[in-house]
């Protein structure tokens, strides 16, 4: 089981590229609307994913206090 530090790791991680993604789509929707809705799709999964690792941090921050 991964330690919470790689936990917060891997959730900073996914919050860059969520970022990223996210500003490649604004920059693409005017020219190539389907790579852009692609992207928000590839955002929407890791944003989900996101959400699933912080409420794991937050148990395993509550279990350990």
């Amino acid at each position: 089981m991964p330690s919470i530090a790689q936990l917060k790791g891997s959730l900073h991680i996914h919050n860059f590229y969520i970022g990223k993604l996210k500003a490649n789509q604004d920059r693409l929707f005017g020219s190539d609307p389907e790579l852009a809705q692609l992207l928000d799709n590839v955002a929407a999964v890791l944003s989900e994913h996101a959400v699933v690792l912080a409420d794991d941090i937050a148990d395993r921050e509550y279990e350990e206090s």
